[in-house]
């Protein structure tokens, strides 16, 4: 069965600090149970100067959040929804969101 969030998935964040933020998703750590969003959980980070022309500075950049505090944003209603799985005719599987129950892809 595929994977319930995917890369380039539209999400919600449901817990933490950045409650209520929508963003895309950049990238997937399953081995972690983790996602990358664009524009939530922003880190800064202090990055020191490599050469003699380059300057130390502080570079704000996206840090990795549990699985479970994203809901996927149904493309068909633009609201939140879980999301299920259903086995086409031809045996391939496809993402159902549990709002609309309609497909997902």
């Amino acid at each position: 069965m595929p994977a319930k969030i995917k890369r380039g998935d539209r999400v919600v964040v449901i817990a933490g600090k950045d409650r209520g933020k929508r963003g895309t998703v950049r990238h997937v750590i399953p081995k972690d149970e983790r996602v990358v969003v664009e524009g939530v959980n922003i880190i800064k980070r202090h990055q020191r100067a490599r050469s003699q022309m380059q300057q130390s500075q502080i570079v704000e950049r996206e840090a990795p959040i549990h699985i479970s505090n994203v809901m996927l944003i149904d493309p068909n209603s633009d609201q939140p929804t879980r999301v299920g799985f259903r086995q086409r005719e031809d045996g391939t599987w496809v993402r159902v969101g549990k709002r609309s129950g309609e497909d997902i892809e």
